[in-house]
């Protein structure tokens, strides 16, 4: 099967946050509160997949203490954060959702979402990933994290089910 097949079999997206949703900066102001930097891009991305019934997980192993209501807005349900076994997340999100392995595109840029990228139908990447996610991915985007990567690969598969243009 070819990657275009593998697309338009997607029906959820399951996306870490830090160096996919954001450019792996994180900003610490001196009473602790971390600031990230996310792309409007990604997130018009995220809501029209929300909008058109695609399950979306986002599972991230640091605290999304200003993100999670962001996710929330757009429709986002499935979130999970400071997770340290991101298998055991995305199991309970699949079988929460009745969805298969080859159902679900994933995308991560280092080592703790390797283990998932395994599993699923369709692992993605941004284009500035770790090597060992690069070598398991069936599709890196020319984006960067933070770049819009995110909206790459929803776009790609919306577009696909020709939900994409407004009616």
């Amino acid at each position: 099967m070819n990657n275009l097949e593998k697309f338009r079999r997607v029906k959820a997206f399951v996306f870490d946050v830090d160096g996919v949703l954001t450019d792996h900066s994180i900003f610490v102001f001196e009473n602790g509160q971390i600031i990230r930097k996310l792309n409007d891009k990604d997130l018009t991305a995220l809501q029209k997949a929300t909008d058109n019934k695609f399950k979306v997980a986002i599972i991230s192993g640091g605290s999304l203490n200003g993100l999670a209501p962001i996710f929330k807005g757009l429709g986002i349900t499935d979130i999970y954060e400071k997770i340290r076994d991101k298998k055991a997340a995305y199991d309970e999100f699949k079988y929460a959702h009745q969805i298969d392995d080859e159902q679900v595109l994933y995308m991560g840029d280092d080592l703790p979402d390797y283990t998932v990228m395994r599993l699923v139908g369709l692992p993605v990447c941004p284009k500035n990933a770790a090597p060992e996610i690069k070598e398991i991915t069936q599709y890196m985007s020319p984006f960067g994290g933070g770049e819009g990567c995110v909206r790459d690969v929803i776009e790609k598969v919306l577009r696909l089910k020709k939900v994409w243009l407004p009616k």
